[in-house]
């Protein structure tokens, strides 16, 4: 569903991202695994068409996001880091803007609404406006809008970053609801998000990709077993061990 083809970004003379290729498939979740300043957030703004790549594409459901990002962006939904929204709406109101931009109307406005109400345990809230929900409510109302239109591609930039642990456990249940029917990309530096709903995990360090494989694999590459001692292993500089 998702086919990322030798992603490469340069600002100036800094390279942010070297040249990322891997494909995700239905029913996969993949944990897009770094530190800060990995290139973890390029890497999705890029896939998203939020910024162009210096060189390279990503095919989405079949739509190159180059030469028909209309169509790669209708087949993708998109959870930003820091959930934009905007707060003066109703939870609703929000939500109803969404569809209308995504195309729908009327009936199939509302059906649309209520669906991703019930999907993001958002019905409680659904009259309040957005500025005075807690983060959680605020991430949920903005995976809603990222999912209202079914999208067959999901990628979700640190979705659970900030929450507290009943939150937490919330967002990933509902990840864990649609991975059957989505390919799912989550951008993370949390590795316990990789044992709490990864199929697979990539790791990514200086814009490249140093491992690809499941949670299993993964702890295999170290004599613990342990998954932070691994992370470590492949993404701290030798300077700073």
């Amino acid at each position: 569903m998702l086919k990322v083809d030798n992603l490469k970004k340069s600002f100036g003379a800094f390279q942010a991202v070297k040249g990322i290729s891997f494909e995700v498939k239905k029913g996969e979740v993949l944990g897009f695994l770094g530190p800060n300043g990995a290139g973890k957030s390029t890497t999705m703004r890029m896939i998203t068409g939020f910024i162009p790549p210096t060189s390279g594409t990503a095919v989405i459901d079949g739509h190159d996001i180059i030469q028909d990002p209309v169509g790669a962006k209708g087949a993708l939904g998109y959870l930003p880091e820091a959930a934009p929204s905007y707060r003066s709406m109703t939870v609703t109101d929000f939500l109803t803007f969404i569809a209308k931009v995504r195309g729908f109307e009327g009936r199939a406005a509302k059906e649309k609404v209520d669906a991703v109400l019930q999907k993001a345990r958002l019905t409680n809230v659904a009259r309040q406006t957005i500025d005075t929900l807690s983060k959680g409510y605020r991430q949920r109302t903005c995976f809603a809008q990222a999912i209202l239109h079914d999208p067959k591609v999901l990628i979700m930039d640190e979705p659970t970053d900030g929450l507290d642990p009943n939150q937490k456990f919330v967002v990933r249940e509902m990840i864990k609801e649609m991975s059957a029917e989505k390919a799912i990309i989550i951008s993370t530096h949390i590795l316990e998000e990789v044992d709490a709903v990864c199929s697979r995990a990539i790791v990514i360090a200086g814009g490249e990709i140093k491992a690809d494989g499941t949670p299993e694999k993964l702890r295999g590459m170290d004599p613990s077993g342990k998954l932070d001692v691994v992370f470590r292993t492949l993404t701290m500089d030798k300077e700073a061990k």
